[in-house]
């Protein structure tokens, strides 16, 4: 049996760790004042280019505002924070995410999947249908949530590249990490049966080329995510 490497954290990843948990657990309000980098740097027993580089870091991900000649305030992340900011808050949730922001991604994937399959089952060849449907049919080789859920998202990413719309991929792709959680969590509480008749069905309206029937099972899917009927929410 082979074990994998270990890597200690370093102090710039302990001491972006340390402000993101004390931002995200309102110990560090929004708007409030961060002492001087000399002082954080001598207080925490660390290098000031530590303490100079997590700021930029953490202040990339939308957790603060250095503002020059006056200091490093707490940001409002909600406004100001992007996707690197996502994986923050999950990562201090032990992985999972508040019940708004789950409603926030499905909302989002209701979205780029139906603008998805507009743009693709006019255009979609033969061959791409057989990749839908290998990709599909590993689902019924798995029973590893982790695995399921990779699987699922990269049936929902091959309808973005088939698409033809350049960016769209790209957009959807940037959601891999909260959509593969979510898509976990689901597999854990409802099994797997639930999204291989999903994706089965949805297959199948592909390959029909009818639009109105995939749209309206995948949004059918996604309702009931969404309003809790099929419940994934803490």
């Amino acid at each position: 049996m082979e074990f994998s490497r270990l890597n200690a954290p370093t102090l710039k990843e302990l001491f972006i760790e340390q402000l993101e948990n004390m931002i995200l657990s309102g110990k560090l309000v929004i708007g409030e004042k961060l002492p001087s980098e000399r002082e954080l740097a001598e207080s925490m027993h660390i290098s000031r280019s530590v303490v100079n580089s997590g700021l930029a870091e953490i202040s990339d991900k939308g957790f603060l505002e250095i503002i020059p000649r006056s200091g490093t305030y707490v940001a409002d992340f909600h406004k100001k924070g992007k996707l690197d900011t996502l994986v923050s808050i999950m990562k201090f949730n032990g992985g999972t995410l508040p019940d708004a922001d789950i409603l926030s991604i499905l909302q989002i994937r209701k979205v780029l999947t139906a603008l998805a399959l507009e743009l693709a089952i006019p255009r979609i060849t033969d061959d791409e249908i057989k990749q839908l449907f290998k990709c599909s049919a590993q689902l019924d080789k798995t029973s590893d949530s982790a695995r399921a859920a990779e699987i699922v998202f990269e049936f929902d990413h091959l309808l973005c590249v088939f698409s033809g719309n350049t960016l769209l991929p790209l957009i959807f792709y940037s959601f891999k990490a909260p959509n593969t959680t979510l898509f976990e969590r689901f597999f854990r509480l409802h099994g797997f049966d639930v999204m291989r008749k999903r994706t089965d069905a949805l297959c199948g309206a592909i390959r029909a080329r009818d639009l109105e029937a995939a749209k309206e099972g995948l949004a059918r899917s996604i309702d009931e995510t969404i309003s809790g009927n099929t419940k994934i929410y803490r």
